[in-house]
């Protein structure tokens, strides 16, 4: 739904909001630590822990949640539940940006770091295998008694998952929301409190617009559906750019019509980009695409979906 809602804002102005499709992990995962962070230590959940009625405690499990989890519990739930997500997103990106870099390129791996790169191309299958294996192992051990946690992520975090008692409610509810100032207080310790107030008054915020957020994804995602394609194409279809002025030219030699305007040579493989309607090379708008999504030209949201091959009369 995320993916769906930054799509379509992109798509309506690329001008303003083409920035959100562009950074929307960072943005994302910035948030995602503000709201995590609000719960782990108000709750001991996550946020969806929570809502399902969960709480995170440590091997003895004795701990109330209202007291939030320990410190080193705290700093590794949250890297786990935020930041290795984040990383995990951005290194498959690169990956498969380079594997298609790679696709054209025929040289062999002349230094070091190309060859350990490739060796590292070749292994990663493998490493990702292994992770599904230990997960897919430890939640076969949970089904069967055999280990407290489900997931090895829990399992790295020292923690596991336990319903929320009556005390537990009860303490939530007659926990204050924001920190209590006193005069003695110094003004390091004053600032401090005010942040921590900020945090948390940021992060029910985002918990409130995001369950206001899931109803209103929800008709997006039916406006922007199949069965309402029709009526979505005839009010927010991209408008078609002008031609280029040289092409009813008289002057204009023929070469400069087939020129790339990526790589500025003469095109080869000729491929147009549908939201647009211009022509490249397949490799340099492949390349381009798939990196930025988007034209090159205007700056359209693109895919790879959009790209069509050009077959002359003379090929």
């Amino acid at each position: 739904m995320r993916l769906k809602n930054k799509e379509i804002l992109a798509t309506s102005n690329p001008a303003r909001y083409g920035v959100l499709w562009r950074r929307f992990d960072e943005i994302y995962v910035i948030l995602d630590v503000l709201l995590q962070h609000h719960f782990l230590s108000r709750t001991s959940a996550s946020f969806s822990e929570n809502f399902y009625g969960l709480k995170r405690a440590g091997e003895d499990g004795t701990r109330a949640a209202h007291l939030g989890l320990r410190r080193r519990q705290h700093w590794r739930s949250l890297f786990l539940l935020t930041l290795l997500p984040y990383l995990h997103t951005k290194l498959e990106k690169i990956l498969a940006r380079q594997r298609d870099e790679d696709d054209f390129s025929i040289r062999l791996p002349q230094s070091f770091m190309q060859k350990l790169y490739r060796a590292f191309l070749a292994a990663y299958p493998f490493v990702c295998m292994a992770w599904d294996g230990w997960v897919f192992c430890q939640q076969l051990l949970y089904v069967f008694g055999k280990t407290r946690t489900h997931s090895p992520l829990l399992w790295l975090a020292g923690v596991k998952l336990s319903y929320l008692t009556a005390n537990d409610i009860r303490s939530l509810d007659l926990k204050p929301s924001g920190p209590a100032l006193s005069p003695s207080q110094s003004l390091r310790e004053k600032c401090q409190r005010w942040v921590s107030t900020a945090v948390g008054g940021v992060a029910v915020s985002l918990s409130t617009s995001l369950s206001i957020g899931v109803f209103f994804l929800q008709f997006l995602e039916w406006w922007y559906s199949s069965e309402n394609q029709s009526t979505v194409k005839s009010l927010t279809s991209l408008p078609t750019p002008p031609p280029p002025l040289h092409l009813h030219s008289q002057e204009t030699s023929p070469t400069h019509i087939k020129v790339c305007p990526l790589c500025r040579k003469v095109r080869t493989n000729d491929t147009a980009l549908a939201t647009s309607g211009y022509v490249f090379c397949y490799k340099c708008i492949y390349v381009y695409v798939k990196a930025n999504h988007r034209c090159p030209l205007t700056g359209y949201p693109s895919g790879l979906q959009h790209l069509i091959k050009i077959y002359s009369p003379d090929g």
